[in-house]
């Protein structure tokens, strides 16, 4: 992967792209529902946003029935990988993101 630290930090500069890209980090894959709750914004908005981090190749997806499951690009640079853990390490607003994550009632293990 080609990413280089100006598209990284371009892309990670909105709120919304740096938070979803943290939980991504810390939960391996989420729905795009999951993401949705935790990020308290409409779905359109939340996809708009994920379609640029997919198209930085920050993550992929794949679908699942009525599902899109996101993740973090598994061929990310070492360094990319090291700045988003080191984020997450950080970031205040990941520990309150992720409180919401697990007390998300029907998550879609068991039906969004």
């Amino acid at each position: 992967m080609s990413l280089t630290p100006r598209q990284l930090f371009s892309t990670l500069a909105h709120p919304l792209r740096l938070r979803a890209v943290l939980l991504l980090q810390s939960q391996g894959e989420l729905c795009v529902c999951e993401l949705t709750h935790v990020l308290k914004t409409h779905q359109p908005m939340v996809s708009r946003h994920l379609a640029q981090l997919r198209k930085t190749g920050l993550v992929t997806s794949r679908r699942d029935g009525l599902w899109i499951h996101y993740r973090l690009a598994s061929d990310l640079p070492e360094w990319a990988t090291a700045v988003i853990t080191a984020a997450a390490d950080t970031e205040r607003t990941h520990a309150t993101d992720r409180h919401v994550l697990a007390s998300m009632s029907r998550r879609p293990d068991h039906a969004c």
